[in-house]
């Protein structure tokens, strides 16, 4: 018997990834523990529908390498579903296996952004400042907070924050040989992801009783900031 391959529509992934997202976002704004039980199914899927739809883009701009670039990304997301999954418990033991897994998804994107990046003498430190002032302003807060809850989170919470704002600065330095949507793109999701995790942070060490909603919030600028990070990179992968 011939099997005749099923192809996909060209953005049935794009648009699962951002289906799923939605739904996400919704069930972590529910304060229903019946209702955000439904994200053991939805927040597990995330990473691995939006790594399927970064290499159906890769493969339908016909291209397979980028080195770096592509394989970082690549490590990025699967690091950042291990993170998705343990940031599901609620033990502490669960969030510091979720924050090593977000360590590692960030060292992944730095080293990806810094192999397209522009030679240490050329170009703007505009965004390398801000991302110092960034760090700067949180870690000390975040890890003051943290230290309050736990003293075995203080360490890991701010060598986190600086994972995080120097993978935001490496993605202000991508080479401007690369296309400029593709290069704003990155850099609009890496400042969502720090603008989620900056509320996370404060929801789990400075509120303490957060509303659901701020739980929505976490999840629509996660969810968006690595989906822009995923569509820049595939569009310079394709010109690299």
């Amino acid at each position: 018997m011939h099997y005749v391959p099923v192809r996909l529509p060209r953005r049935a992934l794009p648009i699962a990834y951002a289906g799923l997202a939605a739904l996400d976002t919704a069930l972590a704004g529910s304060s229903s523990p019946d209702v955000r039980r439904w994200r053991l199914v939805t927040k597990p899927l995330l990473m691995p529908v939006l790594g399927s739809a970064f290499a159906g883009a890769l493969a339908r701009r016909e291209r397979h390498h980028g080195g770096l670039l592509r394989g970082g990304t690549v490590a990025a997301q699967a690091l950042s579903g291990v993170g998705d999954i343990a940031l599901l418990g609620r033990s502490e033991a669960a969030f510091l296996t979720g924050v090593g897994g977000f360590f590692g998804a960030h060292v992944a994107y730095t080293t990806a952004f810094a192999s397209a990046g522009q030679p240490p003498a050329e170009g703007s430190y505009g965004g390398v400042v801000g991302a110092a002032a960034a760090f700067t302003a949180l870690a000390p807060v975040m890890g003051w907070a943290a230290g309050r809850k736990s003293e075995r989170l203080r360490v890991p919470v701010v060598a986190y924050a600086g994972a995080l704002t120097t993978m935001v600065a490496a993605s202000t330095r991508l080479s401007p040989e690369l296309p400029r949507r593709a290069r704003r793109r990155v850099v609009a999701g890496t400042a969502l992801f720090l603008t989620s995790d900056t509320i996370l942070g404060a929801r789990r060490f400075l509120l303490d009783e957060a509303p659901a909603w701020t739980d929505a919030l976490v999840m629509a600028t996660y969810t968006a900031g690595q989906g822009l990070i995923a569509a820049g990179v595939a569009e310079a992968v394709a010109v690299g």
